[in-house]
């Protein structure tokens, strides 16, 4: 895609005032970093506050007799359970149970469910969607709304100030409310494993908003390049690398998005999959990995055992900025998934030592109560 056909978000003048270097990402043009570069902004959201654009994000409204009810016949997660002022993580499965995209979905206030999607998946989703609860579910797209994510251990105080109500808020909640002079929809929640908040707000008004958190010395901004390490040191996937439609919740780890309910029920896509694996007839499994000698092992790379037979293969790496050494992730057979479990990672034909570990790297530090 040409620099002329990328699109670009209510941000983008803000992003190319600020000296950011400005890459091709989900059709958009968005900042990969700014003048600090990767490793500095990485340490400042995991010690202050980072605010990042994601308004390539796909957002939207879903409304009709009863969206909740509608939603399950498309995902594996209990909509019909979640209260008002919450928010829930699941994923969009195919008829194989394999994942279309991963998701948030949430009831902020009275109006159907609000639903974010993944910005390079938004208009596959938002078909896929449409397609299976035709009649059930209207789709309303909010193109024109930007969204921002506030992280890190500073996230709340910044954000209290200018939204009293954000204070009272814990993990996963999400609600509208005015605030920056505008409406707002914001939920605690993010993509860094740090305490913090998503914020949307009307396009017309992202800009004023960006600057006025912006303003307080504890925020500076933050770029796609440091997002990514920060998600890695999480343990969170990344869709159409660590996730696609041929991976499973289970075989990703993410069977928490499966609810006890469902399982039992066994009423959404690629269930009876997904109930053998639950079983324990699986075949992969993604695993953290930390890799004890060498260069990190970038997407790609294969995985062996210690005898140097290729198990699996690496679906994300890195340097750990928090750590100071490199860290994967990738899928390997079960009898390999153990953590301590001793494998060899191929990086420029040259096999490395490495190690399963516990994800997350770096721990969460989610505020789940007051």
């Amino acid at each position: 895609m040409s620099d002329a056909t990328l699109k670009t978000t209510p941000l983008y003048d803000a992003h190319v005032a600020a000296g950011a270097r400005m890459v091709p990402f989900a059709g958009y043009s968005m900042p990969v970093q700014y003048k600090d570069g990767v490793l500095k902004e990485h340490l400042w959201t995991r010690e202050n506050a980072g605010l990042f654009d994601v308004s390539h994000m796909g957002q939207a409204r879903l409304r009709g007799v009863s969206p909740l009810s509608a939603f399950e016949e498309v995902t594996p997660g209990d909509f019909i359970g979640l209260k008002p002022g919450k928010q829930r993580y699941s994923v969009l499965l195919n008829k194989k149970g394999g994942i279309i995209d991963d998701l948030m979905a949430a009831r902020p206030d009275d109006d159907g469910l609000f639903v974010v999607v993944n910005g390079a998946c938004k208009d596959n989703d938002f078909k896929v969607i449409d397609d299976e609860l035709a009649g059930q579910v209207r789709i309303e797209r909010l193109e024109d709304r930007a969204l921002m994510a506030l992280q890190g251990p500073k996230a709340a105080e910044v954000l209290a100030a200018h939204a009293p109500e954000a204070a009272g808020m814990v993990f996963m909640d999400a609600r509208s409310f005015s605030a920056f002079g505008t409406d707002v929809i914001v939920s605690r929640s993010g993509y860094t494993g740090e305490d913090g908040y998503e914020i949307s707000v009307p396009a017309s008004e992202a800009a004023r908003v960006w600057t006025t958190l912006l303003a307080d010395e504890r925020v500076r901004p933050i770029g796609l390049g440091a997002r990514d390490s920060l998600r890695l040191e999480a343990g969170l996937p990344l869709y159409g690398h660590d996730v696609d439609e041929t991976v499973s919740p289970i075989e990703a780890d993410l069977a928490f998005a499966v609810s006890k309910k469902r399982r039992e029920a066994r009423d959404f896509p690629g269930a009876a999959r997904i109930a053998k694996e639950l079983a324990g007839e699986v075949s992969r499994k993604r695993v953290g990995l930390v890799v004890l000698e060498g260069a990190p092992a970038r997407e790609g790379a294969e995985i062996a055992d210690e005898a140097g037979n290729v198990v699996g293969v690496v679906t994300s790496g890195g340097f750990s900025p928090s750590l100071g050494k490199p860290i994967a992730m990738g899928f390997v057979p079960p009898a390999l998934a153990d953590v301590g479990a001793k494998l060899k990672v191929i990086v420029r034909g040259k096999a490395q030592t490495a190690e399963v570990a516990a994800m997350p790297f770096v721990p969460h530090r989610y505020v789940r109560k007051l």
